[in-house]
């Protein structure tokens, strides 16, 4: 098998993981309702959280993380680290774009930390850090998930890792994109707050 066809392949294998969509799966198996019809309309940990269901919201955080660490760590196993690289990316944009869904998902952020874990888990660590820091501050979880990722590609370049900060300064600009409506918000100053009620 040539390289570029190997790459294809873990790339299309992390997409393919990536994209599942386990916000709507688990809400659906639990009786809840459709979590695409509620909030913002996306997949992800926070949105579940507004049915009401915490622990349908933290497994939701859990299962998207871990696609992410799996995609990584198989694809790294089997082919290598630019594999696992490449993979990764393919987990990334199956999160945010998955083909299933009309390619509309969640904002990534737990599909970052999940990356994060299986390619540099004191990274990982870091940004959990920085985020717990800045949403005790502000109570903004969209604030601090942005500054956690900004900080992110400076931590990876500081642990000595070059290309997996090159990756995630990319998957920062993609987070970022995701978030531009919560960036509105932040500026306006109408963002809603952790544990604010309507």
């Amino acid at each position: 098998m040539s390289a570029p066809l190997a790459l294809v392949l873990v790339f299309a294998f992390g997409y393919l993981l990536g994209s599942i969509p386990f916000g709507l799966l688990l809400t659906k198996a639990a009786g809840g309702p459709d979590v695409r019809s509620i909030g913002s309309g996306n997949i992800g940990a926070t949105n579940v959280l507004r049915t009401g269901r915490k622990g349908l919201a933290a497994a939701t955080l859990l299962c998207d993380a871990f696609k992410g660490t799996v995609a990584v760590l198989v694809a790294g196993y089997v082919a290598g680290p630019q594999a696992a690289l490449i993979a990764g990316l393919g987990a990334f944009l199956g999160h945010l774009f998955p083909v299933w869904l009309k390619f509309k998902g969640g904002k990534g952020v737990a599909t970052y930390i999940g990356l994060l874990i299986g390619l540099a888990w004191p990274a990982a660590l870091i940004f959990i850090g920085i985020w717990l820091l800045v949403a005790w501050l502000t109570r903004y979880s969209s604030l601090a998930a942005l500054i956690a990722s900004a900080l992110t590609p400076v931590g990876l370049l500081g642990l000595g890792l070059p290309n997996v900060a090159a990756l995630f300064f990319l998957l920062t600009i993609f987070l970022w994109v995701m978030h531009r409506a919560n960036i509105v918000r932040l500026l306006n100053g109408t963002e809603g707050k952790i544990g604010a009620k309507g």
